[in-house]
């Protein structure tokens, strides 16, 4: 039988019926069917799909069609709208036409590589004199620093404009302006109460920043800002590579896949799709994908991690030669090494969640007792630990913070919570603790003095008890929408990609499937992962659970006893052949 509670909380947008899984609790939002079902049929789609579309807030013909067929005129607000944004492209002209030296000054990550990447793409044919510095995250830390601008001053540098970052760059914008170089930030991290002094400011998080679109990552503030310049100077067309760096560094930095997003990325990947750079064609091959059509998850889980690696454990000025140039043989040699790079990032990020693991187990991170997980050490590496604490919350269920600490005792780390707790509201009010922090409602970094820990656990798990229901702390996945077997082909599929591009926001969709029985006995694949195959009404489908070995013995001893299954149906191709699996979650008896 499904057990099914009615438990509400306060923090819920919706009402929920709760399924009580192996692992999970899942959520099943309360929807008018009937609706659902006129929806399916006044759109051509499938009852499963509208389904997925009502439970997600799409249930007007108005809201579907603005889902479905995102636009650029009713999409893409005009680049004008952002706030100093015009001020930043007439000082960028002078900049051009005066010959003067700007300096671009980015990020570590994806985003921030890719929106050095598009800055220097851009600006080079209009014969900008231009260079670039992304920080190396252990030499350099986060963002503009004061040691940064006075390295510019000392090469004459007249212009510096931060991409993806420098909304808290509060000293090294003071030191710009004493020593005359201009500074332009463009940023989409949310700002805190004052402004960094800067000729211009473009973040759409700014309160009085009138540009409806408030969802942009820090590539897409550095598109808005070329795209408008390249508008003043009458030049119809970006460079092609543009929209593939702004689909690249959108996906990864996992900002909403709605609206303006959605439709970027969907124009990034149809182009991709058509004709791959030489720095995606090594990507795709570095990552051992045989589809003919990249979609947003293989971005987001095969290609980005690759640039993020360089980032999280060496240099990242690396990628942007790698994205930006057109050289094979120099894109070879950065691959190779970018795989490398990722190769060990993965085992160390395994080794730091196994000693995390091992922690719960032995009961030194109590999770009956905490709200929040805390763990620390001087070992793990900075660019790794925001990994290992989205997977944590992932699994846990709670808000989750991962600090590395350095040899003088500071404490950096990663913040990644659940979406009922505002991690950076919360951070705001332990500034006074915090040496500084920046960051957006669900991840956040911050550095403080390693003694401060335990005071900022005491007050974090204050807050979240205060905040949020016992509920809200459990690991939970929400359902889309129900399935059964015989409606598994393949215009399910097609009907499927219609929801696409898949990401925050707008996830693969999970689906039950009620009252399954299971076929032949589950065997475990690498020491991680269950594979099985699920019988209900005379259909027969393969289903494989990733990273849940605990399942082995529940179907050990399920006999023909049904099950219910929480489960992605997902497209797989191999070696030309292409069929329909499903990707397990969790079950419930």
């Amino acid at each position: 039988m499904l057990e099914r509670s009615t438990q509400k909380t306060e923090t819920l947008a919706q009402q929920h019926e709760f399924i009580q899984g192996t692992k999970y609790y899942w959520k099943l939002p309360v929807t008018d069917l009937a609706h659902a079902r006129q929806c399916g049929l006044a759109h051509n789609l499938g009852y499963p799909i509208a389904q997925i579309l009502c439970r997600r807030g799409y249930d007007t013909s108005e809201k579907i069609n603005s889902f479905l067929f995102t636009t650029y005129e009713k999409d893409v607000p005009h680049a004008g709208t952002l706030k100093d944004i015009e001020i930043a492209v007439e000082r960028i002209n002078r900049a051009i036409n005066r010959k003067e030296k700007i300096l671009i000054f980015g990020d570590y990550d994806v985003d921030g590589i890719t929106s050095s990447s598009i800055m220097l793409s851009s600006l080079i044919p209009l014969g900008a004199n231009i260079n670039y510095f992304l920080p190396n995250r252990k030499r350099d830390g986060y963002g503009l620093s004061s040691k940064a601008v006075k390295k510019a001053h000392a090469s004459n540098y007249a212009l510096i404009i931060t991409v993806d970052n420098g909304i808290t760059a509060y000293k090294a914008a003071n030191d710009a302006y004493k020593l005359g170089i201009d500074l332009i930030i463009t940023d989409h991290h949310r700002p805190h109460g004052t402004l960094p002094k800067a000729i211009a400011i473009i973040n759409p998080q700014q309160a009085d920043c009138p540009y409806s679109f408030k969802s942009l990552a820090g590539v897409g503030v550095a598109f808005k800002l070329v795209s408008l310049l390249y508008e003043k100077r009458g030049i119809k067309k970006l460079p092609e590579k543009t929209y593939e760096l702004l689909m690249l560094g959108t996906v990864a930095d996992v900002v909403p896949l709605v609206g303006e997003n959605r439709f970027w990325v969907r124009h990034g990947l149809n182009l991709v799709n058509q004709n791959r750079s030489y720095a995606m064609q090594t990507l795709v091959q570095n990552s051992g994908l045989e589809k003919q059509l990249l979609d947003s998850l293989d971005i987001g889980f095969m290609i980005a991690p690759q640039l993020n690696a360089l980032g999280r454990l060496d240099d990242a000025r690396d990628g942007v030669r790698f994205l930006i140039s057109s050289n094979q043989d120099d894109v070879a040699h950065v691959g190779a090494v970018l795989k490398n790079m990722n190769e060990e990032r993965k085992k160390i990020e395994r080794s730091i969640y196994a000693q995390i693991e091992q922690a719960i187990i032995n009961r030194t991170i109590d999770l009956d007792g905490e709200n929040v997980i805390i763990a620390s050490n001087d070992n793990w590496p900075a660019g790794v630990i925001g990994l290992v604490a989205g997977k944590l919350m992932h699994n846990y269920g709670k808000p989750t913070l991962i600090f590395h600490i350095d040899a003088h005792g500071t404490a950096k780390g990663s913040c990644r919570s659940i979406p009922e707790f505002d991690i950076f509201n919360a951070l705001e009010q332990n500034k006074d603790l915090l040496l500084n922090f920046g960051g957006h409602t669900c991840a956040a970094g911050l550095s403080l003095d390693a003694k401060n820990l335990p005071l900022l656990k005491k007050n974090l798990e204050e807050q979240v008890k205060a905040s949020v229901s016992p509920l809200d702390l459990q690991p939970k996945a929400t359902i889309d929408a129900e399935l059964e077997l015989p409606e598994i082909n393949y215009k399910l599929m097609d009907d499927i990609a219609r929801l696409e591009p898949f990401g925050n926001s707008n996830p693969a969709p999970l689906f039950l499937i009620r009252n399954v029985t299971l076929q032949q006995g589950a065997t475990l694949l690498k020491e991680r992962h269950v594979r099985c195959s699920v019988f209900s009404q005379g259909i027969i489908k393969p289903v494989i659970f990733f990273n849940r070995p605990d399942l082995l013995p529940i179907f050990d001893q399920i006999g023909d006893q049904s099950f219910n299954l929480l489960a992605q149906v997902m497209k797989n191709e191999w070696q030309g052949v292409t069929r329909i699996d499903l990707q397990g979650l969790d079950i419930s008896l």
